[in-house]
């Protein structure tokens, strides 16, 4: 299993308002997330959408991958507080207040999705096939015979 992370640091937004985005991709195939983000209103959503294809670039280039986008998700994305700038601002009464520029780091992590496992069909003359057979039938029969009431008490 193949998987890759790209990192963005100093980003100027908060990680508060740049998580609110990164939930929003959590977990998703690659392409959805990809979609989500650039229809996303949210600034941060391009700042996200470059590490996103970052990430997706270094597992591209990591040996024994595949070639199938399709396969990747988002296994992990978070934002972590960076350094804050502090600045002042005049306020009145010759006071000042102090203005908080802060910043982020956001990690975006890929991984390849294992195989998908063919389950293999039971021979036609085995068991297991004819009791799936007989309980399907055997339900039929049961949906026919009821309706779709069969559970209501009168």
């Amino acid at each position: 299993m193949i998987a890759a992370q790209a990192t963005a640091k100093y980003v100027r937004t908060s990680a508060q308002k740049a998580g609110l985005v990164l939930d929003l991709i959590r977990g998703s195939e690659v392409n959805q997330a990809l979609a989500t983000l650039r229809f996303s209103k949210k600034k941060i959503a391009r700042d996200i959408d470059k590490v996103l294809r970052s990430a997706i670039a270094n597992a591209q280039q990591k040996p024994g991958f595949g070639g199938d986008v399709e396969r990747l998700y988002v296994t992990a994305c978070y934002a972590d507080q960076g350094p804050s700038q502090k600045r002042v601002r005049p306020a009145p009464m010759g006071r000042a207040f102090r203005v908080v520029k802060r910043t982020a780091h956001l990690t975006v992590s890929v991984a390849e999705r294992p195989g998908k496992a063919v389950a293999a069909a039971a021979p036609k003359g085995s068991a297991q096939a004819a009791n799936v057979k007989a309980t399907a039938a055997a339900k039929t029969r049961q949906a026919t015979k009821t309706g779709p009431k069969a559970g209501a008490q009168k």
